[in-house]
């Protein structure tokens, strides 16, 4: 089998990855995008209830935890949600907005997982999938893949293939596992813009509201936020849940005041 060269292979076809592959395929690299799953961007298709969530026009770096906030402030400068509104509304694509500056696309999360495709192929990115990587490996002006359909060399990669956040849409540690073979820090790993379970007493208590959403006042940490919290089957979700997770810590006491 012969080696195939490319300027760019990034590996993980979601979001982060398909925009990727369009960006520098617009840029005139020969771009080849690459993962181990059937499908591509398969948690764009779950994200916003199946209508993807795909922007906030209120974003500022404010927004984002980061050890590195100044990274958060030159990259939303130079791209801003205003950018990828304007590719969906030339793609045709209806959207709402659900809550202050929160974009939701009117029909279905496959509208913008069709956007970035065709905009990939346009660009002349290559999308292969069902490619699993084997070894990498730094060589001369660039690197060096070893895959289930051969060997492949670039002079850039991108790894996109995101964390651990759901194991069963093919997520795995795989990312990690890079940064340390080439001795990149890798912080201490948890969840975070999760939902909670609870225990079982708790849980049953609310049983009963399983499907009802309602506006709260959630505190921890020194951290609060007034949004929709929705109590589940398993526990609580809805946007005030899954911000502040992210600040929450095992044993750390969380208040969330309905009134």
């Amino acid at each position: 089998m012969t080696t195939q060269n490319y300027d760019v292979i990034i590996i993980g076809a979601g979001a982060a990855g398909l925009m990727c592959a369009l960006t520098a395929g617009y840029r005139g690299r020969s771009v080849l995008l690459i993962d181990h799953a059937n499908k591509p961007g398969k948690k764009i298709l779950m994200s916003g209830g199946g209508r993807c969530n795909f922007t906030n026009l209120n974003s500022t770096p404010a927004n984002f935890l980061s050890d590195n906030p100044h990274y958060c402030i030159s990259a939303l400068k130079r791209y801003t949600p205003q950018h990828f509104l304007d590719l969906v509304e030339r793609h045709g694509i209806e959207h709402e907005e659900k809550a202050a500056g929160q974009l939701f696309c009117k029909e279905s999360s496959k509208e913008i997982l069709n956007m970035l495709l065709t905009e990939c192929e346009w660009a002349g990115a290559e999308v292969r999938l069902k490619t699993s990587v084997k070894t990498i490996s730094g060589v001369d002006h660039g690197y060096q893949l070893q895959t289930n359909s051969g060997t492949l060399t670039c002079e850039s990669l991108v790894i996109a293939c995101g964390g651990l956040s759901i194991p069963t849409m093919g997520a795995t540690g795989f990312g990690y596992d890079i940064a340390k073979q080439f001795g990149l820090a890798i912080l201490p790993i948890r969840a975070g813009l999760v939902p909670f379970t609870l225990h079982p007493e708790l849980k049953e208590q609310l049983a009963p509201l399983s499907g009802v959403s309602c506006p709260v006042d959630v505190h921890c940490n020194n951290e609060h936020f007034r949004e929709p919290m929705l109590v589940t089957h398993r526990g609580l979700s809805g946007p005030s849940m899954l911000q502040i997770s992210s600040f929450w810590h095992p044993g750390d006491s969380l208040s969330v005041n309905m009134l």
